[in-house]
């Protein structure tokens, strides 16, 4: 029995490394889900990352929590968005607008 060259080079090859995937949020900041499909959302519900923790996939993962609520949920970095603090959004106001 022959064994193909592709197999041997298959077999000797070093092991992909899969970088693993950084956190686009930090804990305390403000973030909201994003919509999509089969997500139902309100978009006034506002979340706080309580925790960052190790990606699910390749998707990191996050504590987050609501004011309104006494439960924490965990959720993934592809379902939320970032939500401005009162300073970026004043400066972005001041770089459109020209005033504050």
């Amino acid at each position: 029995m022959t064994v193909s060259p592709l197999k041997i080079a298959a077999r000797d090859a070093p092991a992909a490394r899969r970088e693993a995937a950084t956190h686009l949020f930090a804990v305390g900041q403000t973030v909201r889900f994003k919509g999509g499909f089969g997500l139902k959302t309100d978009p006034t519900e506002i979340y706080r990352i309580t925790r960052t923790l190790p990606s699910q996939g390749t998707s990191p993962q996050y504590r987050i929590r609501s004011d309104g609520e006494r439960h924490e949920r965990v959720t993934s970095q592809e379902d939320l968005e970032g939500i401005p603090s009162n300073t970026e959004q004043g400066s972005l106001l001041e770089r459109t607008f020209g005033h504050g």
